[in-house]
C-alpha cells in the first residue's frame, strides 16, 4: 500500500509518519520509508542522530542513475535523459519492488533498525542555498514521482511517504500516486485550511483522502473538527509523553507507546488496508499518462527538445501482474 502523510508545516505530519512507520516495522511488514519533505526530519524522528541523518544517500542526487535503471529496454525512451519526473513505465521499463533488491535500493536507501523490525528509508535530500535561483524543490521530490511511477507493491507492502508541507504536492501529479492519503490537522482554523485545499484539489482524481486530528486536547477541540472535517475524520491524537521522549531522543521501546496511540495506529493501518480492495490500476495509470502529458505540454516537450508523448505505451497499465523484465 501507498501512503501519504499531508499537513500544514508544524502539524505533525512527521512526527505520525514515523509513528506509523514504526507501527508497521513492529508487525513484520515490509516497509520502504521516503522523506519528501522539503525540511528533512523523518530520519531524526526514526531515531537517527542528526549527523548520520544528514549522511543519507540524496535521491535528487542520484536521478541519473535511477532514470537509467527505469528505463530499461523500453523502445519508447530513447534515452535516460529524456526521461521526466512524470515519464510513465511501459513495456520494457524496469519495475520497483517493496521486498526485492535493487541498484535504486542500493543507491538510495539505507536500513534503519527500529524495536521488532527495520525499514528501508530514502530522502529526496535537503533544499539548499545552492538551489536558490537555479532549482526548483519539485525537482527533488521528482524522484519520488518518477520511482511510485515505477513501482508495483502487493497486500501487507507498504511506502510511506513523509510529503512536503501545504498543498505543494499539487504542483505534480504526485497526489494521486497514494491508495491512501492521511491529511494531520491541528483543531485550528489554519490547521484545517490544508485540508480544504487538499479536498478540493483531490476531488475530480479519487484521491482517498482521511483526517488525523492531531494535538486534540478535549471534547471541544474534537467537536471543531468534527464540524469542519465532517465523516473524512478518521482518527484523532492527543499528547503523548512517549513522543515527548522521543523528540528529546531518549525515545522507550515502541512498545510503551500509550494505549490510545497504538489503537489510533491501528485505526489508520486498518483503513489504508481497506483501501487494496478498491485499487484501479487502470485508473492509476490513466493519471500517471494524463498527468505526464501535461507536464509534456506545458514545459517539458520545450525543454528537452523532443515529443514526450511518444514516450506513453498505450496497451501498457501497471499492475501487480506486470513482470519485472531480466
Amino acid at each position: 500500500m501507498k501512503i501519504a502523510f499531508v499537513g500544514k508545516g508544524g502539524s505533525g505530519k512527521t512526527t505520525l509518519s514515523s509513528l506509523f512507520i514504526r507501527h508497521l516495522a513492529a508487525s513484520g511488514a515490509p516497509v520502504i520509508a521516503i522523506d519528501a519533505d522539503i525540511n528533512q526530519h523523518l530520519g531524526t524522528a526514526l531515531g537517527l542522530e542528526e549527523a548520520e541523518a544528514a549522511r543519507l544517500p540524496a535521491m535528487g542526487d542520484r536521478l541519473a542513475l535511477i532514470k537509467d535503471y527505469l528505463r530499461g529496454s523500453n523502445p519508447r525512451i530513447g534515452s535516460a535523459d529524456s526521461m521526466i519526473k512524470t515519464t510513465p513505465p511501459g513495456e520494457g521499463s524496469r519495475l520497483l519492488r517493496v521486498r526485492e533488491d535493487n541498484p535504486v535500493y542500493d543507491a538510495c536507501a539505507r536500513p534503519v533498525e527500529l524495536d521488532g523490525g527495520a525499514v528501508r528509508l530514502m530522502v529526496t535530500g535537503p533544499f539548499t542555498d545552492a538551489d536558490l535561483g537555479v532549482a526548483c524543490y519539485h525537482s527533488k521530490t521528482g524522484a519520488v514521482e518518477l520511482c511510485l511511477n515505477h513501482l508495483v507493491d502487493g497486500r501487507d507492502e507498504y511506502v510511506v511517504v513523509d510529503m512536503t508541507a501545504g498543498s505543494d504536492s499539487f504542483a505534480s501529479g504526485l497526489f494521486t500516486r497514494f491508495d491512501i492519503t492521511f491529511l494531520v490537522a491541528e483543531p485550528t482554523r489554519k490547521g484545517v485550511s490544508v485540508y480544504r485545499q487538499y479536498k478540493e484539489y483531490a476531488r475530480d482524481f479519487g484521491v482517498a483522502l482521511k483526517v488525523v486530528g492531531n494535538k486534540v486536547q478535549g471534547q471541544d477541540d474534537l467537536d471543531f473538527l468534527r464540524a469542519e472535517v465532517g465523516d473524512d475524520l478518521l482518527e484523532t491524537v492527543g499528547h503523548s509523553d512517549w513522543v515527548r521522549a522521543m523528540e528529546k531522543g531518549r525515545p522507550p521501546r515502541f512498545e510503551h507507546l500509550e494505549d490510545v496511540n497504538q489503537r489510533a495506529l491501528r485505526t489508520l493501518r486498518t483503513a489504508a488496508d481497506a483501501t487494496y480492495e478498491l485499487r484501479d490500476w487502470e485508473r492509476y495509470t490513466h493519471q500517471m499518462v494524463h498527468f505526464h502529458l501535461k507536464n509534456a505540454q506545458s514545459w517539458g516537450n520545450e525543454r528537452l527538445g523532443v515529443d514526450l508523448a511518444a514516450q506513453v505505451d498505450p496497451g501498457f497499465v501497471l499492475s501487480e501482474s506486470v513482470a519485472t523484465p531480466a
